[in-house]
């Protein structure tokens, strides 16, 4: 297995690790590892805003297809009282 020294550790953090080793009934050693292994799991890819919001919306009902806007100039709102 391969093996990683941290140098210049603020005191601080030590203090802080050791204590949520503690808690958890863990070495600092293990505690370390433990919290690379959640931090670098391997998630889901992110997505964009729009698959986003269309994920949010894909089971509501709509049934036409929305037309593509882009190339078209932009026009101000017209609001009536």
């Amino acid at each position: 297995m391969a093996q990683l020294l941290v140098r210049n550790l603020e005191d601080r953090l030590k203090v802080r690790l050791q204590r949520r080793a503690r808690t958890h009934g863990r070495s600092m050693e293990e505690e370390a590892r433990e919290i690379l292994r959640n931090a670098l799991r391997e998630e889901e890819p992110a997505r964009g805003l729009g698959t986003e919001i269309a994920a949010l919306f894909r089971d509501r009902g709509l049934q036409e297809e929305i037309p593509e806007l882009r190339g078209h100039a932009a026009r101000p709102a017209v609001l009536e009282p």
